[in-house]
């Protein structure tokens, strides 16, 4: 019996820039999309993370340790 198809709830397109693993501006970007619509991109860097929502054109600086923090809160509740 064949499974039944699932539609994919989420797109993401990703660039990659690689300059060199240890230079400033070396990021990977990823843009995220719902049904088709863009609900945002992230920017992963060596020293933070950049979120820019769907209709900002600012971005909101994360850093690694601000990241770890709100991930273990979210699934820890820690």
């Amino acid at each position: 019996m064949k499974k039944p198809t699932v539609s994919r709830r989420h797109e993401v397109k990703a660039t990659l820039a690689v300059h060199a693993l240890s230079k400033a501006g070396t990021a990977l970007n990823l843009e995220i999309f719902s049904a088709g619509q863009k609900i945002g991109e992230l920017e992963v860097g060596r020293g933070s993370l950049y979120w820019t929502g769907r209709a900002r054109h600012r971005s909101k600086r994360l850093s690694w340790t601000r990241f770890a923090e709100m991930m273990d809160h979210l699934a820890y509740g820690a």
